[in-house]
């Protein structure tokens, strides 16, 4: 067995010791991406240094994150750098918060407003440890960017506050664009993978944002064990709760003592659940093996809101015209594209 330091000085649990068996998996070439170290990329790493903020997209080790960062598009991360809950495919570390900063709304909407972003995801660790989960930090947050910038879209990406409906409308009431939240696995996995989530609970969180009027979202995560019949019920399941975007995605294990990969999900799978999920109903879909929930979320809600025939307001006019280029770097169809090309590229050299 692997001699791996114990995390924060604590005793391996149980499934970690028995993760920490299986060897870390070699990445397949799809997967390759590329690093632009470029000017908006350090701007927005120093403007998030200098606010205190936390980033998803640092914390978890996004590998779309010099992408991102250099197209000035982020996803904040709110409530503290620990979670609550431990997810078995997660990197944010688990343990006792300690404070709860009701200042970070606010400087988090300054944040954005320097940046002079048109679109900005929130997202958060779980704070079971607070009466209402963290609802009204959410919600705060919202409101301080939307008095600050009227014209800025906000895509709030939540735990299911355990089922609270109170907490849940304090978020709806707060009018985020779009109300986000994953149910990342199928049903028989849930327990092995999120073992503090529920289910049926998920998708009842999705079908109350629905209910309330709101462009609603979801992601699935590929490669933890499930079959494709089980990814394609799980799809039925969130378009009958209500979801109107779909985000699907490969696994990465983030260190050893993560759940190991079960497979490597090929780019030509990824266009077909993505057309499946056009044929099934889902307003929007995207699907590739480093599409991450928050990825190009602008570019999403703005194809939702064209089928829904909304009228999308002018300040969203770059997000628009952005939507209409056809793929992103990280779809599955633009993944494929690269890939024909570097084969016929060594065909023609043979």
């Amino acid at each position: 067995m692997s001699t791996l330091p114990q995390p924060e000085g604590r005793k391996l649990l149980r499934i970690e010791a028995r993760n920490q068996q299986v060897p870390r998996e070699e990445h397949p070439d799809w997967l390759k991406t590329r690093v632009s170290n470029g000017p908006n990329y350090q701007e927005m790493r120093g403007l998030v240094k200098r606010g205190s903020l936390n980033t998803v997209c640092a914390e978890a080790n996004c590998p779309n994150i010099y992408e991102c960062w250099e197209d000035r598009e982020a996803s904040f991360l709110i409530g503290g750098a620990i979670c609550t809950r431990r997810c078995a495919f997660c990197d944010i570390a688990t343990g006792r918060p300690e404070g709860y900063d009701q200042d970070e709304p606010r400087r988090l909407a300054e944040s954005v407003q320097e940046l002079g972003l048109r679109y900005v995801t929130i997202t958060g660790v779980a704070r079971d440890d607070l009466p209402d989960g963290a609802s009204w930090l959410y919600a705060q947050s919202t409101r301080e960017i939307h008095a600050r910038m009227p014209g800025t879209g906000v895509e709030l990406l939540v735990d299911d506050f355990k089922g609270d409906i109170n907490a849940l409308q304090e978020v709806f009431d707060s009018g985020p664009q779009v109300f986000a939240h994953n149910i990342e696995t199928v049903p028989r996995l849930m327990k092995i993978i999120r073992p503090a989530f529920r289910y049926e609970r998920s998708l009842a969180a999705i079908r109350a944002a629905k209910d309330a009027g709101i462009v609603t979202k979801s992601n699935l995560i590929l490669g933890l064990g499930e079959t494709r019949e089980e990814i394609e019920q799980t799809m039925r399941d969130l378009l009958e709760a209500g979801c109107d975007i779909l985000t699907i995605t490969q696994y990465l294990r983030p260190s050893p003592l993560h759940h190991p990969i079960d497979r490597w999900v090929k780019p030509q799978e990824f266009i077909e659940l993505r057309d499946l999920a056009y044929e099934l109903g889902f307003p929007a879909c995207m699907s590739g093996p480093l599409v991450r929930s928050s990825y190009r979320s602008g570019k999403l809600w703005v194809e939702v809101m064209q089928k829904f025939g909304r009228e999308i307001p002018p300040q969203f006019n770059e997000l628009v015209a952005f939507a209409s280029q056809g793929a992103a770097h990280q779809e599955a169809e633009a993944v494929q594209a690269r890939l024909d090309a570097r084969a016929a590229l060594t065909n023609k050299k043979a």
